[in-house]
């Protein structure tokens, strides 16, 4: 569920929440109240705002003259704090926080991986703020489904008796700390088990050579989606980063489409 390699990220601004401090970045519109919504990015698990899909979508939209945020939840990035402290329901409030305080008007939420259940928690709990959302690998339910009940017993065992798993990881030489706290809190958060009240347009990429979130799941996350706007994009060849030139420029187009059908609707 990691994120895509880092690439240069620019100063950053820090948004205080309690004893921590959320890193993030925002580019207001350059024509506030053109009736375009805001796009704001949500990365994986142990990626951080810095990664390629989070920089070169602000590129473009900056580009476009849209509004644009990108953010560090805790324990990632240039956040405060430890990520083996972090949980499911600690980073949803941080990616609220961000959309409360930073953001203003309409946003599409863009959710890489673990970034694609934390915009589905966003878009439940402010309905009246969100206008779209893009999934990209989306990974709602992975500490349960992706984690947990695949891991044997002794990696369980650890988990339960440690409180911490050090898993390898193939994106980078640290190992990911897997923590009873995060499978535990994981749970209050599930998604997938029912029907999911979102009821904006949803847009979904998804590489079909994806290595950890099989592309099936986004069939199952679209079923379970209240509403009807729903599409899917599969990329045959494409792995979980999708951070490839040509899967960019995909991930552009498929905002820039949602941008054009919502704006299209404010102005009708």
């Amino acid at each position: 569920m990691t994120g895509s390699a880092a690439v240069s990220g620019g100063a950053h601004h820090s948004l205080p929440r309690g004893a921590a401090t959320i890193a993030y970045r925002h580019t207001p519109a350059a024509r506030p109240g053109d009736g375009r919504p805001g796009v704001m990015f949500l990365s994986g698990f142990m990626s951080d705002m810095t990664g390629t899909k989070a920089v070169a979508l602000e590129e473009w939209a900056v580009g476009q003259g849209l509004a644009y945020t990108r953010f560090d939840y805790q324990g990632h990035g240039a956040s405060s704090g430890r990520f083996a402290d972090g949980t499911i329901g600690l980073w949803a409030d941080d990616a609220l926080a961000v959309l409360d305080a930073v953001t203003s008007g309409p946003q599409i939420l863009v959710g890489s991986s673990m970034g694609g259940w934390m915009m589905l928690l966003t878009a439940l709990r402010r309905p009246e703020r969100v206008a779209g959302l893009l999934g990209i690998a989306p990974a709602p339910d992975f500490t349960d489904d992706l984690m947990w009940d695949l891991f044997d017993e002794d990696i369980r065992r650890a988990i339960r008796e440690e409180g911490v798993w050090l898993r390898p990881s193939e994106y980078g030489p640290e190992p990911q700390p897997i923590t009873r706290a995060l499978i535990e809190d994981g749970r209050d958060h599930l998604l997938l088990r029912g029907p999911i009240g979102v009821t904006v347009p949803v847009r979904v990429l998804h590489g079909m050579c994806d290595p950890d979130v099989p592309w099936q799941r986004s069939l199952t996350l679209a079923e379970r989606l209240a509403t009807d706007d729903v599409r899917l994009t599969f990329v045959k060849d494409g792995d979980h980063r999708l951070s490839r030139p040509q899967d960019i420029a995909l991930l552009c187009r498929t905002v820039a489409d949602l941008v054009a059908e919502l704006a299209g609707r404010t102005a009708a």
